[in-house]
């Protein structure tokens, strides 16, 4: 059973090389998932389109992906990411 701090799945960790191109143009989660990016070495751009807002994530400084928010994410040279998905608010 699942905690409320444990994410229901998560993606496989990318890196600049392997970040797939549909997160790299718009796109957003589905109602009711909520996404949390979370950096693990280096440095990514996560931009949000309406109403425009960017991010810069790093290790330690994650980024929250609010259900049905279009968004998408340019890495900012070499890094390592994960996106975690819950069906609730997560604690970041």
């Amino acid at each position: 059973m699942p905690d409320g701090t444990t994410p229901y799945r998560s993606t496989p960790i990318f890196d600049e090389a392997s970040l797939p191109a549909a997160l790299r143009r718009a796109h957003s989660t589905r109602a009711g998932v909520w996404g949390v990016i979370r950096v693990i070495e280096g440095r990514l751009r996560l931009t949000f389109t309406d109403p425009p807002e960017e991010h810069r994530l790093a290790p330690g400084c994650p980024g929250l992906l609010p259900p049905e928010r279009v968004h998408f994410v340019e890495p900012l040279g070499p890094m390592r990411m994960q996106v975690d998905f819950y069906d609730h608010p997560p604690a970041i």
